[in-house]
């Protein structure tokens, strides 16, 4: 199997991210209840990620599910510092369709080169072979140790509500 269709370690490009690979901005960058904003979305994309959210886990990587705002936002938080999920992302605009993924348990996981560099920065993967996408935002602070994990502990959820994306190779 490819290097870049094996469950683990992240990998973009043939480049292995250390640890856990991958991590992103808490929205605010700093602890309090994070915001994600609204995204315009068809009515079946919004009841896609409608039904994602609610059948989000109540844990993640260890971390406990913390409350959003707004409320009824289309996505959900997990920590201090806090891993953000937001549904119905755009597609990200450096995006090729040469591009690699990481696919983690089923899901296939893009993540930009300048953010796979810098193991001491935040970075944001996005579900692109699923769709709406979805991106999580992953503090530093879980780049080493989590990621990988809070990824695959959202495979199932994701795969059962949203339908398929891009191919990712």
């Amino acid at each position: 199997m490819p290097p870049s269709r094996r469950p683990g370690r992240l990998r973009h490009r043939g480049v292995a991210a250390p640890g856990a690979a991958l991590a992103a901005l808490a929205l605010g960058g700093c602890s309090g209840t994070p915001t994600i904003e609204d995204v315009d979305l068809s009515s079946s994309d919004r009841a896609a990620c409608e039904a994602l959210v609610a059948a989000l886990p109540d844990t993640l990587a260890g971390q406990d599910r913390v409350d959003v705002r707004p409320d009824d936002a289309l996505g959900a938080a997990w920590g201090d510092p806090a891993y953000v999920l937001t549904c119905g992302v755009a597609e990200p605009s450096d995006y090729e369709p040469t591009a690699e993924c990481s696919v983690i348990k089923g899901v296939g996981w893009y993540v930009t080169d300048e953010q796979l560099r810098d193991p001491g920065e935040d970075a944001t993967p996005v579900a692109l072979s699923l769709r709406p996408y979805v991106e999580v935002r992953v503090p530093a602070d879980y780049r080493t140790e989590g990621i990988d994990r809070a990824l695959a502990d959202l495979a199932p959820a994701l795969r059962g509500h949203l339908g398929e994306g891009l191919s990712c190779l």
